[in-house]
């Protein structure tokens, strides 16, 4: 009884940690240039840390650590990572600030030090940039265990000898919002139906019920006629729902709202047209695009971000069954287009279509859609970027200013006749869904098919099927879905509130 009593209470301990980082010294070969709040957590030590640094091997490079044990009462566990060159700022041709991207992969790395050794609170070093630093801890700690018996040790994180809180704040915000997404894309199809996803958005939008309206909508989808929709959700025996977020963080404003549309198949079979078996259950997150679209959106209401953002949803299961839309039959879009549905598994795009055509009724100022769409867009970047086929350069300009900032970058695709030509050249109907000639440029021939139901002008379509997940190219992020964009959407929405 005695032995069980003292388990349970070690267990309760919470011990801390700190997290530190160190520049290298520029010109100097091997040479270590602590932080602010390295060098004041060196200075109250007596300057151990830079005695320990020095002995303990060569100079730390970008992104390495160590661990030191003992060396302040109020910290057992000291992990100092390295942040690289000081001098690293905004890198063209990799479009992002190398410096933000340092400090988030640092900071990441030694929490998960950190938490491997069963550490459960931590001090981070805002490295200069608070932001940065709590997003890189946010993210990196951040892993799906919740139906697993044994879990990760639960972490809180605070910033440490830095006056900086704002900054702080606002990185845990954006990092908690990509998280979220993480979380709903990572989930079994079997705990994430179209309902449930709803109802997750509704009760993470709870707290913030004064700036939010929000419509979870069935039946109202027949009374739209968005046939396009519905012969993606025919096949299955969850229900579809339309979810519609509205978001009015500027309600004296006269500006017109940003519309944000986001794929919604929270399975993906390929329907009739069946997907390989191996890897299928990854297409449990093909509703990446809803989850990024509808994270941001409780992210920009958290920040209370001063603008009028509406969300759409639309989220379905796409399932073979003897009720399931067949390769060949022709169906009909809200805007009253038919559709040839030559491949069941382009489905994506036919929600979106219905989706599109709704959200053109609020006159919106612009229009972004997200969607793990093709395959194809994979095959052309791979997970390096977003890629984003746009008919505006205003909008690409602040989605790529937005990207740079994140570090989750983007990158601008043609929207060329040629590929239009190929979705409209149908035997049967006003267009087909996928490229009629061959299965080159599959990413363009399905963004072509999508501007097909769009009239704005200011519309982007991102595709994220390359980025949907992560395995060790992003190292702020652990292996598993990743969640992007959803920090660059909510940098794009801020920097159109503040931009006016």
């Amino acid at each position: 009884k005695v032995v069980r009593e003292e388990k349970s209470i070690a267990s309760n301990i919470s011990l801390y940690g700190l997290v530190l980082g160190v520049f290298e010294k520029e010109g100097e070969e091997g040479g270590l240039h602590l932080t602010e709040a390295a060098a004041g957590f060196d200075q109250n030590i007596s300057g151990k840390l830079s005695e320990l640094l020095k002995i303990s091997g060569p100079a730390l490079k970008k992104g390495k650590s160590r661990i030191f044990y003992g060396i302040h009462k109020d910290f057992p566990c000291v992990a100092v990572v390295g942040l690289g060159k000081t001098s690293e700022g905004v890198c063209g041709s990799e479009n992002w600030d190398t410096s933000k991207e340092n400090i988030r992969q640092a900071m990441s790395a030694g929490c998960r030090l950190l938490q491997d050794l069963e550490v459960n609170h931590m001090e981070v070093d805002g490295c200069g940039d608070a932001q940065s630093a709590a997003e890189g801890a946010a993210l990196g700690l951040f892993q799906y265990d919740e139906l697993k018996t044994k879990k990760k040790t639960k972490v809180t994180t605070q910033l440490h000898a830095s006056s900086d809180s704002t900054g702080w704040q606002k990185g845990v915000m954006y990092a908690d919002g990509q998280n979220l997404a993480r979380l709903l894309m990572e989930a079994p199809a079997n705990h994430i139906t179209p309902t449930a996803f709803a109802n997750t958005i509704e009760e993470r939008l709870a707290l913030h019920a004064e700036r939010v309206t929000i419509n979870k909508r069935s039946a109202w989808i027949e009374q739209q006629q968005m046939g396009a929709f519905l012969s993606v959700s025919k096949g299955s025996e969850e229900p579809p729902v339309f979810l519609e977020l509205h978001y009015n963080g500027a309600p004296d404003s006269k500006q017109a709202p940003l519309l944000l549309v986001g794929k919604g198949i929270t399975f993906d079979s390929g329907g009739i047209s069946l997907k390989p078996s191996p890897s299928m259950d990854a297409m449990r997150a093909d509703m990446g695009g809803a989850a990024t679209v509808c994270a941001s959106i409780v992210t920009a209401a958290a920040l209370k971000l001063p603008v009028n953002i509406i969300g759409l949803a639309p989220l379905c299961e796409n399932m073979p069954s003897g009720k399931a839309t067949k390769p060949g039959d022709v169906v009909t879009a809200k805007n009253g287009k038919t559709i040839q549905v030559d491949n069941t598994d382009a489905e994506g795009r036919l929600v979106l279509a219905d989706a599109l055509c709704y959200g053109h009724t609020f006159n919106p100022r612009a229009i972004v859609n997200v969607a793990t769409l093709t395959g194809a867009i994979d095959v052309a970047l791979g997970s390096a970027a977003t890629g984003v086929f746009t008919n505006s350069d205003w909008l690409w300009e602040q989605l790529h200013k937005a990207s740079v900032v994140t570090g989750d970058r983007v990158w601008r695709m043609p929207l060329f006749q040629h590929y239009t030509r190929q979705v409209t050249d149908s035997q049967l109907a006003d267009l087909n869904n996928i490229g009629k000639y061959s299965r080159s440029g599959g990413a363009c021939t399905a963004a072509a098919f999508l501007r097909e139901f769009v009239t704005a002008p200011h519309w982007a379509h991102l595709d994220i099927a390359g980025v949907m997940s992560n395995k060790d190219e992003v190292p702020y992020l652990r292996k598993g879905m990743s969640g992007r964009p959803t920090r660059t959407l909510v940098e794009f929405a801020a920097g159109l509130a503040h931009s006016g």
